[in-house]
């Protein structure tokens, strides 16, 4: 039963006082929209129920109610129901967006103003169906499906909900470009242009020198004076060297027969600009050989061959592998 104005003396009929009934007990019968609605006064009092299959709304406008006015919303259709602010003031503590069979009260606080109760919030009907979806939040709560094996939440502005799965970022991948015992005292790979990193590992790599032999690197051949290498010997101290003719990987103060290990990597490698890279390697298995630094190679060619030196005899054991990535 809409609000109504009675007189002094009047007699209310059997009915009218059943409708006053129904409306103390939750708004009375409720009067059904099928698409979006804007409230009218004589709403005052009254249930407005939507049955839309798809989103709607209900608009509340100023000059229409008085203070301690109220209208029952319901909604019982699939679509979403939202309680908008049209030139009236609505607010909640809940949400004012009604999913199917959620429900709340408008409280006129002034004519121009209202408080929108909600029955159930829309928080309380989860939209998740499935394992792993995740509960996330457009125009109203959302349901985020699970993404498929091996895909990573992702944030982007362009989604409904601000976010996607999308496959991970990967990093280099690295191929395997040589792998040999070295022989002599010099032993080159070539070929080895188009990537823009290199490892270089060393494995119980050995001479056949009864001296302690120093082991350098060169890249392209490049005798020039373009190594400059900081690094630090475990067993010597710091060793800086710049503008020598070929990398410092390692000095041995006796014979290299149980072999020495490590790794150099290069990066820039594929630039006509500096290189960079960084070297660790330790000889005879003994600490106090150690080396660890950085270094940078200043040729102006993009690296396509790498040679390992020997001071003294030559190589005569272990492996040389070499990757490669972009």
């Amino acid at each position: 039963m809409a609000k109504q104005t009675f007189t002094t003396g009047q007699v209310l009929t059997a009915a009218q006082m059943t409708s006053l009934q129904e409306t103390a007990m939750g708004g009375g019968a409720a009067s059904t929209k099928t698409a979006s609605y804007v409230l009218v006064a004589a709403d005052a009092g009254t249930t407005i129920a939507m049955n839309a299959a798809g989103a709607t709304t209900i608009t509340v406008n100023t000059g229409l109610f008085s203070a301690g006015d109220t209208v029952f919303i319901q909604n019982i259709g699939a679509g979403a129901t939202t309680i908008t602010a049209g030139t009236a003031t609505v607010n909640t503590a809940g949400s004012l967006i009604l999913p199917q069979y959620d429900a709340g009260i408008l409280y006129f606080t002034s004519a121009s103003a209202a408080i929108f109760y909600d029955y159930i919030q829309v928080g309380a009907v989860s939209p998740l169906t499935t394992k792993g979806d995740l509960y996330t939040f457009s125009t109203s709560d959302t349901r985020l499906g699970v993404g498929a094996n091996g895909t990573v939440l992702t944030a982007d502005s362009a989604e409904a909900t601000g976010l996607k799965w999308a496959t991970a970022a990967s990093g280099p991948t690295w191929t395997s470009l040589s792998s040999g015992t070295p022989s002599g005292s010099t032993y080159t790979v070539s070929s080895l242009s188009g990537y823009n990193q290199f490892f270089v590992m060393f494995e119980s790599i050995s001479t056949n020198s009864s001296a302690g032999p120093t082991i350098t690197m060169r890249f392209n051949a490049d005798t020039g004076a373009n190594y400059d290498v900081w690094a630090h010997n475990f067993g010597g101290g710091d060793y800086t060297a710049s503008g020598a003719t070929s990398l410092n990987l390692l000095s041995i103060g006796a014979n290299l027969a149980s072999g020495f290990v490590g790794g150099v990597w290069i990066q820039n490698s594929n630039s006509t600009g500096n290189k960079f890279g960084t070297i660790v390697t330790s000889g005879n298995f003994s600490p106090s050989d150690a080396k660890t630094g950085t270094f940078r190679y200043a040729g102006t060619s993009v690296i396509s061959s790498i040679s390992i030196i020997t001071s003294a005899g030559s190589f005569d054991a272990g492996t040389l592998r070499i990757f490669g990535a972009n």
